[in-house]
C-alpha cells in the first residue's frame, strides 16, 4: 500500500498553524502568560493561579491595610514611636485617636495616662504658659475618673501632685516678679492665691512671707504683722521664718507666742477678696499700684497667665 502523499506546501501550512495556536492562546489569556507558555505545564498552571488570585489578593491587601491603620496595637505603637522620638504633638494625636476609637480597650488607661505625660513634656518651665500643665491635670483626672482602680490610678494621683506643685511654683514666680518690679498689689494677689489654693505646698511659707512684704510696701503694716505671725506658727520649720521674724521685729512686733497665734486665727488672709465694699480690704484692692507701670491695677483672673 502506498503512503499518502502530502504536498510540502500544505505540510508547512499545517505546521505553522499548529505552532501558532498555543501562542494565540497565550495572547488571549494575557501578556503575563507568555513566559509560562514557553515553559512547562506546571509553569502555565502557576501563571493562571497568580493572575486569578492577584486581583483578589490586592483587594484583600487594600482592605487589610485600611484595617491595620486603625488597629489598636498599630495606633499605640505609632504613639509610642513618636513619644520616643520626642515628637510630642504627633504622639498626642495618636493617643487621643486611640481613646476616641477604643475607649474600653485594655490599653485605654495607659493611653489616657500617656496623654497627661505628653502634656507634661510640652510644659517647658514655670515661667512659660501654664496651659500644658492645666491640660495635664485634666488628663490625669480623667484617668482616675474613667479608669478607677487601674494600675495607672496611683501614678496619675502622684502626677496630679506634681502638677499642682508646678502651678504653685509658677504663681510664686509671677508674684516675685511683680514684687521686684514694685507692683506690690499684683504681687499680693498672687501670694494670696497660693495661700488659699495651695496652703500645704512647699512654696506656701515663701508666699506668706512675700505677702507680708507686699503689705508692708503698701503701708498695711497691721496686715503684714498678722501674716508674719501666721507664718511663724503655721510653718515654724520653714526657711522663711527667720526672715519673717526679722521683718516682724522691724515693724515693732514681738516674736509671736502661742497666745498671739490664737488671736490670729482665723487670719485676715482667708477673708481677702470677699470683704464688703468700703472695708479696708476692698479699699486696698482698688487703689492704684504705688509703682511699676504707673497705672491702676486690674486684678488678674485667678489662674490666668499675667
Amino acid at each position: 500500500m502506498s503512503s499518502l502523499h502530502i504536498s510540502p506546501n500544505i505540510k508547512a501550512s499545517w505546521t505553522s498553524r499548529a505552532s501558532f495556536l498555543p501562542l494565540l492562546g497565550c495572547l488571549l489569556v494575557g501578556q503575563s502568560f507568555l513566559a509560562a507558555c514557553a515553559g512547562t505545564p506546571e509553569d502555565l498552571r502557576s501563571g493562571v493561579k497568580k493572575v486569578v488570585s492577584g486581583v483578589d489578593e490586592q483587594i484583600f491587601l487594600e482592605d487589610n491595610i485600611e484595617k491595620q491603620l486603625f488597629h489598636p496595637n498599630v495606633i499605640m505603637k505609632r504613639g509610642e514611636a513618636f513619644f520616643e522620638k520626642e515628637e510630642y504633638n504627633e504622639a498626642l494625636t495618636e493617643y487621643n485617636r486611640f481613646l476616641d476609637l477604643f475607649r474600653n480597650h485594655v490599653l485605654a488607661p495607659y493611653a489616657a495616662f500617656k496623654v497627661g505625660e505628653v502634656q507634661l513634656k510640652l510644659a517647658k518651665s514655670i515661667d512659660r504658659d501654664p496651659e500644658p500643665i492645666q491640660k495635664a491635670i485634666t488628663a490625669f483626672e480623667r484617668v482616675r475618673k474613667d479608669y478607677p482602680g487601674s494600675r495607672y490610678d496611683a501614678q496619675a494621683q502622684q502626677k496630679l501632685e506634681d502638677c499642682h506643685n508646678w502651678l504653685a511654683q509658677m504663681h510664686l514666680f509671677v508674684g516675685q516678679f511683680y514684687y521686684r518690679r514694685g507692683s506690690y498689689l499684683a504681687a499680693a494677689h498672687r501670694f494670696e492665691h497660693i495661700i488659699k489654693t495651695y496652703p500645704d505646698r512647699l512654696v506656701a511659707p515663701d508666699a506668706l512671707y512675700f505677702l507680708a512684704m507686699s503689705y508692708h510696701e503698701l503701708g498695711a503694716d497691721d496686715w503684714s504683722r498678722e501674716s508674719l505671725v501666721l507664718l511663724a506658727n503655721k510653718y515654724p520649720n520653714s526657711t522663711a521664718v527667720n526672715d519673717g521674724n526679722s521683718l516682724l521685729a522691724k515693724l515693732g512686733g514681738a516674736k509671736p507666742g502661742p497666745q498671739v497665734a490664737h488671736k490670729s486665727d482665723p487670719s485676715p488672709i482667708a477673708d481677702i477678696g470677699v470683704a464688703a465694699a468700703g472695708s479696708p480690704v476692698s479699699n486696698l484692692f482698688s487703689i492704684p499700684s504705688p509703682s511699676g507701670l504707673g497705672q491702676a491695677f486690674t486684678a488678674c483672673r485667678l489662674g490666668a497667665w499675667c
